[in-house]
């Protein structure tokens, strides 16, 4: 029987794969396992990603940082923009630009396993992405046209779902409030003696204040624009640098 929580489409999923123990399946369902690692992908913009325990689920909010960079990217006139992806994880974000626009795109991630969710997805999406394992404070940022960053964000002592602990905790959460990985990102920037033209980062919904703060402390002459997402709560950050 269809458990509640489940919709329709997923659940027809879910009984062509699972035939056999869809018992078993709505089991893992109630313990809060999350759906798209069972069906094992998502539509992310006009992609597919795979999905499984190695990487972080891509949300609908990825999803429109996505497109919203993409429309700042041919707002700004960029051609062919060379564009670095920190903390890739699945490589939704770079796979859904390189298939979007035409760029040169690069995504960076420290997990030998998630590179290899990205690397596949990439595959699977015929396009050419270049993917490099570092930490994402570590990586050369030198010649880069846009920076994009959906990095780990959570508060180490915040609340989240239980869905999410079947996750990567380190694609979740951060040290400083939140904040450690964003700070980190501006920093090297701040150094660059040519900056990108484009920083475009996903934020938690109570975070816009204190991001303000590190931007002004270490790009205090860019210009900066927060948008919402679909629930009208702050959730990303736009920086174009001079």
């Amino acid at each position: 029987m269809k458990p509640d929580f489940i919709t329709e489409v997923d659940w027809k999923l879910l009984q062509e794969k699972y035939k056999e123990n869809i018992e078993e399946i709505v089991k893992k369902l109630e313990s809060h396992y999350p759906v798209q690692y069972l069906i094992g992908n998502v539509e992310f913009l006009n992609t597919v990603i795979e999905v499984d325990e190695r990487v972080l689920i891509p949300r609908f909010e990825t999803e429109l940082l996505v497109a919203k960079t993409i429309e700042k990217i041919k707002k700004m006139s960029l051609q062919k923009p060379k564009i670095l992806d920190l903390g890739t994880g699945s490589g939704c974000i770079a796979i859904a630009l390189k298939k979007n626009i035409n760029a040169d795109v690069t995504g960076v991630d420290i997990s030998d396993k998630a590179l290899e969710v990205a690397k596949k997805n990439a595959l699977l999406n015929q396009v050419e992405v270049k993917f490099i394992k570092e930490d994402m404070k570590e990586v050369s940022y030198t010649g880069y046209d846009v920076i994009i960053s959906n990095p780990p964000y959570v508060k180490e002592t915040e609340p989240v779902g239980e869905e999410t602990k079947f996750e990567p905790q380190n694609a979740l959460f951060a040290k400083n409030d939140g904040l450690y990985f964003y700070e980190q990102i501006l920093k090297k920037v701040s150094e660059l003696s040519t900056k990108p033209k484009l920083i475009a980062f996903e934020i938690g919904m109570s975070q816009k204040e204190e991001i303000k703060k590190l931007i002004n402390k270490y790009l205090s002459t860019s210009k900066t624009e927060t948008e919402k997402d679909l629930a009208h709560k702050d959730r990303y950050i736009f920086i174009e640098c001079e």
